[in-house]
């Protein structure tokens, strides 16, 4: 441990700790902003206009241009930003007005030059704001970016950035920052990225998929160097930097976390002084997914560097994260600030720097000896060129050791594991192109094929009949299994395309008919406020076979109601009549049970189908990002003599996840 002398930069917004244990009395996030003056109000609008104006022009007088989608985006940011805070009152304070009113002025400069083929922003040093349209929901998504004056076009370090936790942080708020403060992180020489994470989630679920696209969109203008990037955070932004290091361990030439949390159950005890004891146990299988904790062998494919204050309380997630890795035979340096509560230390920031300087100056190993890899579902199923495409059970640890013993040896050890793919790129097998490589797996000795001329090779092995055996493809054709993109929980399915399949026909009963509408609409209200997005939507009688390929369908109402269900109704494992619910051997009173749950699509096997159901955190677990977790597995029936609170659409009857077929497992 490192501690050094004290000069303290300012902390970050926190959570507001045990008053907000209480589910019954919960404030609103985002909370409501202030009145703005109608003189104010009108001349926005009329800015908005003009605005929308220009962007119209651009892209009319773009048309053909290659590169529009990933342009207009860029002059679109800037009218959403101002558009949504007065839209639904998140103008915070009145100081925002002229924030606006700069941003409106960004925006019709940015929409006069890309009508004229000029996009001078993406040559830009120092601070650029950049946006992309998220694939999940068209939704238009900032980013900043900290463009060095070194920078030439030239292969450059990138270091991605996590804010804290700021529940005022609106768009027009976060693209303000961005165009005027270069944040805690700014590295010699390297690109700095900060992400939005879809305002403040800690960068879960939709907020992690913003992490790959805002990546995805940078790669089309500057020259990132892949083997040189660095994940890094304070705060809530310190959580998404412990998670994103364990989940993507194979992208990160070193990560670097502070504060934060990093797993839900401790960190609520510390913290919150919440008692957890009674969460079922469903939920607390679900906290696999974002506890770093539970996948902290990861760590060992990426060099890290933790950070806290010595008497921030959440110096909690590295001791936890330092207690974790040691069981894994793993030392953790944590450097902490003296006498320091919730703020980084600027000389602890400069170790960290130097640090980071020269873990990047080596850069990250593509194919790496030896890989320890840990996962719990196959949503993170991939360490560098070791892929885990089948588990024998889902939300158990499964694991795979990996280190290549010889001139044409692989060993490898895997724990709750059926198939796997050894996949190294062209240019990066070891191993000859003459010879036969041999996989030493578990204990058995396989021949298996040889790697190509181009220096790539590619091997898929399967449990068959419990004999690990070389196939020919990773999935088994034809067969229903569970696969990364396909994996389940409820809210895997709302990571990418979705739309919402709204009911044009009668409810088989009105109980039944009200609830769902209720959280039908519920649920695009959630996602806008939560995710920054107007979720896609179209009436049942209204899908194409276009929808069908494309997204992820979320059937609201019920058989009768809502015609792609009745279309697929039969062939997902329930049975749902006007007369009974039947769920995994139970019936249930069908006028005051409904279903939600996770399935194959039957129209469209590579999607999903989604029976009433948003993600499945609430309004009490917005206050603390700790409790932005899954709530609810594959499947649950909803019990509607129960009425909902901020915690659950209403009483859990019983719930589960479907095993590693799509099938039911038997009730324990």
């Amino acid at each position: 441990m490192k501690y050094l002398p004290l000069l303290l930069i300012p902390a970050l917004a926190l959570a507001d700790g045990p008053k907000d244990n209480l589910a019954d009395d919960v404030r609103p996030v985002p909370p409501l902003g202030v009145e703005v003056p109608a003189a104010d109000a009108d001349a926005l609008k009329q800015g908005l206009k003009e605005l929308r104006s220009a962007i119209d022009a651009a892209a009319k007088a773009q048309a053909k241009n290659p590169k529009l989608a990933d342009l207009l985006p860029d002059v679109e940011i800037f009218y959403k930003s101002v558009d949504w805070a007065l839209k639904y009152q998140e103008v915070h304070k009145l100081t925002e007005l002229k924030t606006a009113q700069e941003a409106l002025a960004e925006g019709k400069l940015r929409a006069g030059q890309l009508k004229e083929g000029k996009t001078p922003w993406t040559t830009q040093k120092g601070l650029v704001v950049r946006a992309y349209r998220s694939k999940i929901d068209g939704s238009i998504q900032p980013y900043g970016l900290v463009i060095p004056e070194s920078y030439s076009g030239a292969a450059t370090r990138l270091d991605v950035w996590c804010h804290g936790r700021s529940e005022m942080l609106s768009e027009l708020a976060f693209v303000d920052q961005r165009r005027k403060q270069s944040g805690l992180a700014t590295p010699a020489n390297a690109i700095v990225l900060h992400l939005y994470g879809r305002y403040c989630c800690a960068n879960k679920f939709a907020g992690e998929i913003d992490l790959l696209e805002a990546l995805a969109h940078s790669k089309k203008f500057y020259n990132l160097d892949e083997d040189r990037m660095v994940i890094r955070g304070f705060s809530m932004g310190g959580a998404a930097v412990w998670q994103f290091a364990v989940n993507y361990s194979d992208k990160w030439c070193a990560a670097s976390p502070g504060a934060g949390f990093a797993e839900t159950p401790e960190f609520l005890k510390v913290f919150q002084t919440e008692d957890v004891s009674a969460i079922p146990e469903y939920e607390k299988t679900l906290w696999h997914w974002y506890n770093a904790t539970d996948s902290a062998l990861n760590l060992f494919n990426t060099p890290t560097i933790a950070y806290s204050g010595e008497i921030d309380k959440q110096k909690q997630a590295a001791d936890i994260m330092e207690k974790y890795l040691k069981a894994e035979n793993i030392e953790m340096i944590h450097i902490i600030g003296p006498q320091t509560a919730h703020k980084m230390h600027p000389d602890s920031l400069i170790e960290i720097e130097r640090r980071l300087a020269d873990i990047t100056a080596v850069g990250r190993d593509r194919t790496p000896e030896e890989i320890h890899f840990t996962t719990w579902f196959l949503r993170y199923n991939k360490m560098h060129w070791i892929s885990v495409d089948g588990l024998g059970e889902s939300w158990k640890k499964a694991r795979v050791h990996a280190k290549i013993t010889g001139e044409k040896e692989v060993t490898l050890k895997t724990e709750n594991v059926t198939a796997l793919t050894l996949d190294m790129p062209a240019g990066h097998c070891p191993f000859s192109v003459l010879d036969v490589p041999v996989v030493k797996i578990d204990g058995k000795e396989l021949s298996v094929a040889k790697p190509k001329s181009d220096r790539s090779w590619q091997v898929h092995l399967r449990q068959v009949k419990g004999a690990w055996t070389q196939v020919a493809s990773a999935q088994e054709e034809g067969q229903l299994a569970k696969h990364h993109g396909l994996s389940g929980p409820i809210d895997d399915a709302f990571m990418d395309s979705f739309m919402n399949v709204t009911p044009t026909g009668k409810a088989m009963n009105d109980k039944v008919g009200a609830w769902s509408k209720a959280e039908m609409e519920r649920a695009a209200f959630e996602w806008r406020r939560q995710f920054r997005g107007d979720a896609l939507s179209k009436a049942d009688k209204d899908i194409s076979d276009a929808d069908i390929a494309a997204n992820n369908l979320v059937l609201w109402g019920d058989p009768q109601s809502n015609a792609v269900m009745a279309k697929v109704i039969a062939k997902l494992p329930i049975e749902w009549t006007k007369d009974k619910l039947v769920a995994n051997g139970k019936t249930y009173d069908v006028n005051t049970h409904a279903p939600v749950l996770v399935y194959p699509n039957p129209l469209n096997p590579k999607r999903y189908v989604v029976i009433n159901s948003s993600f499945t955190y609430r309004e009490y677990d917005y206050l603390n990002n700790a409790r932005q977790v899954a709530k609810l597995p594959d499947w649950a029936i909803v019990d509607l003599t129960q009425p909902k609170t901020t915690r659950a659409p209403g009483g859990i009857a019983d719930a589960g996840f479907f095993g590693e077929a799509w099938e039911w497992k038997k009730a324990k």
